[in-house]
């Protein structure tokens, strides 16, 4: 079956575009000192684990023993 599109008025599409309700929502409630602290707490939190990770992490990241000019050798090229 087919459907049936109805015109609509552009009266009322330009009348829809400017209504405003009458009724207005309710005031947003301030957040309590808990809910206040709890989400400090949370920001401190993943912002010490993000350091944490970055302190542990860069030594890992540096040449090292390579800018030296330190080389491992394998047992293998010792002629065994």
């Amino acid at each position: 079956m087919f459907r049936r599109r109805e015109a609509v008025p552009f009266a009322f599409v330009a009348e829809a575009d400017r209504f405003r309700s009458n009724v207005t929502p309710p005031a947003r409630q301030r957040p309590s000192i808990s809910e206040v602290t709890g989400r400090t707490l949370i920001g401190l939190t993943v912002v010490a684990g993000l350091v944490g990770s970055l302190l542990f992490g860069l030594p890992a990241l540096e040449a090292g023993p390579a800018a030296t000019g330190h080389r491992q050798q394998s047992e293998a090229s010792q002629g065994r």
